[in-house]
């Protein structure tokens, strides 16, 4: 069983007058928070204020870039040439390592967004090259994957530092994937049940599927995401639920695969 983790939560995700989420709450309990780059969320203000906040609060900076699409969050899959992905990650990459210096941080890692992160789960070569691309930037960078995805491989392919996530508020599909938002069932809304299925993957070292199959996987983060009604009473419920089961939160260290 892991005796440590990290509890991560996407955020960052406001857009000039627009609220997207509780992230000062959030920033009170999670030790690693993803902030969005300005693509599919989040703008330059709202950067700069969630990176000094994080700063604050002691809890580990990420990008979270995405596809440029603000109106549907990054959420809809796109046809991208992989060296323009390339691009777009270095592009939203180097936008939050300048925001986060502006912060008195340094940029510890990163974590592809919503429709990306979930086609680069599923295409090992989609997500070589966003990570190439990243490293390039930032050879020392802490790249989070999804564990037990083609993200994984990709990861131990290159050798980088890397940490590998699993989500409190999301079901899975029985080859490790995310079950897709349309079904039902896909997000986890019951902050009881999304503590409770956490602990259990921990203590088993295994994603937990929806049909109850267990995946044998290397679980060094927790997600949830921030603009979920419940994001926070889920955060609170998941540390609260590890610690109670002899389970530390801490960042984590970036060992590669």
């Amino acid at each position: 069983m892991t005796a440590t983790v990290d509890l991560n939560a996407d955020m960052g995700e406001s857009f000039g007058p627009w609220v997207m989420g509780d992230d000062k709450s959030l920033l009170g309990i999670v030790t690693s928070a993803n902030i969005a780059c300005g693509a599919h969320a989040g703008d330059w203000d709202v950067m700069a204020d969630t990176m000094r906040a994080a700063q604050e609060n002691g809890v580990g900076i990420g990008a979270h870039p995405g596809f440029a699409d603000l109106q549907g969050f990054g959420r809809r899959r796109m046809s991208v040439a992989h060296e323009s992905l390339g691009h777009l990650v270095q592009y939203q990459l180097g936008a939050a390592q300048a925001m986060a210096r502006a912060a008195g941080a340094e940029l510890r890692h990163l974590k592809l967004h919503g429709a990306l992160a979930n086609m680069a789960s599923e295409d090992e070569a989609l997500a070589l090259a966003c990570y190439r691309a990243a490293l390039a930037v930032a050879p020392d960078i802490i790249v989070m994957v999804l564990a037990g995805t083609a993200q994984q491989s990709a990861a131990r392919q290159i050798g980088c530092r890397a940490a590998c996530e699993i989500f409190a508020d999301r079901a899975y599909n029985d080859d490790a994937t995310l079950v897709d938002r349309s079904l039902p069932g896909a997000v986890i809304h019951d902050p009881d049940l999304a503590s409770q299925r956490i602990v259990d993957m921990v203590r088993a070292g295994a994603i937990i599927t929806q049909s109850g199959a267990h995946i044998p996987a290397r679980i060094d983060t927790i997600c949830l995401h921030g603009d979920t009604a419940e994001a926070v009473e889920i955060a609170r419920k998941t540390r609260g639920a590890l610690e109670a089961a002899g389970i530390a939160l801490a960042q984590f260290d970036g060992t590669p695969l």
